[in-house]
């Protein structure tokens, strides 16, 4: 049997716009040989999702080339460097010699070893050719297919924006809290004056928002953004309970606004990066 593409990509061939959405985290296409090694319920796997902020993107998104990652986390996290295995779970992670970050210790590596409270997700050790096998069919696709579309939009309109869509769990009360966080790297993968402009579409929606805290953004922006070069990325983190159902389980009632939201975030970088070029739309 053919097995099913790793990720879907959107949009014309050509680009034509600057920005790229991309959606890492949302995939739902369990292959078999994941179901048959875990020693947790499927179910479990959902607190690694970003759950249904496809739709998000899909909704949002017009002309921009998207790309939407159809393995879920839980099989080989794309935010996360080659080098990042576990070698709690990963018998090639002792080759690597890399120092573990905090992620990487707490099971969130490139391959998940834990998913909540459910404990570790596996039955057994994974070998260096499984993990290996899942970041040539997987992992390098998603990412040279990502670059090759920034390259070419950067060829066209001299600038290049990716911008990285994922969802949160509530960080607290609604009237006091956070419920967008943008992510740039602390300055490093983006010009101070994209995120200024997502900020002012955040005002304009009434939707409370902060930069770099408790989320910067991942292996996704530093592999990708080289603002000095024309390339600049940030992530977007929204809170589930914005368009998910009571249970954050599937799609709620918020989701058309804040797709609408989304869209409005698009439009400004797009604008900031070309002026005028939404209004030419």
């Amino acid at each position: 049997m053919t097995p099913s593409p790793s990720f879907v990509r959107h949009g014309p061939i050509e680009p034509v716009s600057p920005v790229v959405v991309s959606v890492p985290h949302a995939g739902r296409d369990y292959p078999l040989a994941l179901r048959s090694a875990i020693r947790v319920p499927l179910t479990a796997l959902r607190v690694l999702e970003d759950r249904y902020a496809d739709l998000l993107a899909l909704e949002a998104c017009r002309t921009e080339t998207l790309f939407v990652a159809q393995r879920p986390r839980a099989w080989i996290d794309l935010n996360r460097a080659e080098h990042e295995r576990d070698p709690r779970l990963d018998d090639g992670a002792a080759n690597l010699g890399q120092p573990l970050s905090a992620k990487l210790r707490s099971g969130l590596g490139l391959v998940p070893r834990r998913a909540g409270n459910s404990g570790d997700i596996w039955q057994h050790r994974l070998s260096d050719d499984d993990v290996r096998a899942r970041i040539i069919v997987d992992h390098h696709p998603y990412h040279a297919a990502i670059a090759e579309a920034l390259a070419a939009a950067r060829a066209r309109f001299g600038v290049a924006l990716l911008l990285d869509v994922h969802s949160m769990p509530p960080l607290g009360p609604a009237d006091r809290s956070p419920r967008l966080v943008l992510g740039d790297r602390f300055g490093k993968s983006a010009g101070a004056r994209f995120l200024g402009r997502i900020e002012a579409v955040a005002r304009a929606h009434g939707m409370a928002a902060a930069a770099n805290a408790p989320y910067s953004g991942g292996h996704i922006l530093d592999r990708h953004a080289d603002p000095r070069g024309g390339i600049h990325a940030i992530q977007l983190e929204f809170d589930r309970t914005l368009y998910l159902d009571a249970a954050l389980d599937g799609p709620g009632a918020g989701l058309p606004a804040t797709a609408a939201l989304l869209r409005a975030i698009i439009d400004a970088v797009a604008d900031e990066a070309l002026p005028g070029a939404v209004a030419a739309e």
